[in-house]
């Protein structure tokens, strides 16, 4: 070998030092280097069964907020349904009283025509009786009792109402 120009002692010194540098690193350097692969490899797998949960998690959640919305919704339908059965009974009940109303105020006014009425007509028997004293009078050129043609003009009127109505 030394024909060629390879001294054997130093290719046996350089294989000893390659070796112990190998062994060096090996203990130095690979065993820390494959700790902290190891290490980095549990946290990452940490890391992701973490993010497995989270995303577990978080669909539960998504599921748990459907089903709430879901409440929500129906019980939001379950009052609107209610306020319209409440809006349309005020309305019913608005009615009922606008038209209780407008009853009594038709009765009311009917009584108030009729009440005048009746004074009108009473008005008128006494005018009429009056007129007719009067015109007796002038006729007979004298003074009637006016109470007693009073009564007899009543008479005359009420058998001529009862007539009317009959």
């Amino acid at each position: 070998m030394e024909g060629i120009g390879i001294n054997a002692w130093y290719l046996i010194w350089g294989l000893v030092n390659f070796g112990l540098l190998l062994g060096l690193l090996y203990v130095v350097g690979y065993k820390p280097i494959l700790r902290m692969f190891d290490e980095r490899s549990g946290r990452i797998k940490e890391s992701m069964e973490r993010t497995e949960a989270i995303k577990e998690e978080r669909a539960k959640t998504e599921e748990a907020i459907k089903m709430q919305l879901q409440e929500v919704r129906r019980e939001g339908d379950r009052i609107m349904a209610s306020a319209e059965q409440v809006g349309e009974r005020l309305r019913e009940e608005a009615r009922e009283k606008a038209k209780r109303e407008a009853e009594a105020l038709v009765e009311s006014a009917r009584t108030e025509i009729e009440r005048e009425r009746d004074a009108a007509v009473e008005g008128l028997r006494r005018e009429f009786a009056d007129l007719t004293i009067l015109a007796a009078e002038k006729v007979i050129q004298e003074s009637l009792d006016k109470k007693a043609h009073q009564k007899l003009i009543d008479e005359v009127l009420e058998s001529a109402s009862l007539k009317g109505k009959g």
